[in-house]
């Protein structure tokens, strides 16, 4: 499914356009699209995006050039560019979602698809698809059957027991899940005394939610037989090992591109190196090597991606 554990995160890297400017996009394991809808979305109104001492708050609202862009200009740009190309799916309600899995994955050179859980489902209060267990069922047993590729299922942080959601997505038979997308966040105004964000909250990414990704990726590898991709403050090599060794098979970097563009590669380089140095011809060694349960994940035969 991947070229290799290192990836682009979606939502900061846009369409590969703006990072291939500074880096060869065909050395990364996947380049993961910014958010697809079927028509174009605008996104949220007013401010979208602020810095935080650790990370920033985003409330972009999924602003992207619809399906039918995607399709016609910036595929065949990472296409020909040599990427390895997963869009990710966002729609807002059950119907959109399948529309799009559909539609996606019987476009020459897609790799596979990520399912954006995050999204709030219109037709379901605008409660978002990955907090509602039933409603998050129902989601992936109409997309499942109609992927014709690898579907991957990004998990939403903002719930109680992210492992449940996890042995769920195995269950209706997601070939992955991503871990993890961005915790709910606020800024207040003071000087205006009132919300910083017209939707109020907002998405936390950056280095200051590592520690809380690491954990949930900890706890889903051990609740999962399915690979896990490590998404959550990744900023340099020693922040991608912890991923690795906590269990995942891959990881994405999401803020960090928005400081270096070229992070991604870097990171990729570095972990070639290690590699090197340590001797290991198999990144296998390393995957899940801080885990207490890693002799029985091996003998069970936990895959990658």
């Amino acid at each position: 499914m991947l070229k290799n554990p290192v990836a682009v995160a979606s939502g900061t890297a846009g369409y590969g356009e703006e990072l291939s400017r500074y880096m060869d996009i065909g050395r990364l394991g996947a380049v993961f699209t910014k958010g697809l809808s079927l028509e174009p979305r605008l996104g949220n109104r007013g401010n979208r995006i602020i810095e935080t001492p650790a990370g920033v708050l985003n409330s972009i609202g999924l602003e992207n050039v619809g399906l039918e862009c995607f399709v016609r200009e910036k595929l065949p740009f990472l296409l020909e560019r040599g990427a390895t190309v997963i869009p990710n799916i966002a729609g807002h309600s059950i119907e959109e979602n399948v529309t799009l899995c559909r539609e996606l994955s019987s476009s020459e050179g897609v790799a596979a698809l990520e399912l954006n859980v995050s999204c709030p489902n219109v037709k379901e209060g605008g409660m978002a698809f990955g907090t509602d267990m039933a409603v998050f069922t129902r989601l992936l047993e109409k997309c499942r059957p109609a992927c014709a590729v690898p579907l991957i299922v990004k998990l939403s942080p903002n719930v109680t027991d992210i492992a449940a959601f996890a042995t769920r997505a195995e269950a209706c038979g997601a070939d992955a899940v991503s871990a993890v997308n961005t915790f709910l966040g606020m800024k207040i105004d003071v000087s205006g005394r009132r919300p910083h964000f017209d939707n109020l909250f907002a998405g936390l990414s950056g280095p200051a939610i590592r520690p809380l990704a690491v954990r949930a990726v900890y706890q889903i590898c051990g609740a999962v037989r399915i690979p896990v991709i490590g998404i959550g403050g990744i900023a340099s090599l020693m922040d991608a090992l912890e991923f690795l060794m906590a269990g995942a098979s891959a990881i994405a970097v999401g803020t960090m591109n928005m400081v270096d563009p070229a992070g991604a590669a870097s990171i990729l380089d570095d972990l070639e190196e290690y590699l090197n140095a340590e001797g290991i011809d198999d990144i296998h060694e390393i995957i899940g090597c801080a885990r207490h349960d890693r002799d029985a994940r091996v003998t069970q035969g936990c895959s990658g991606v």
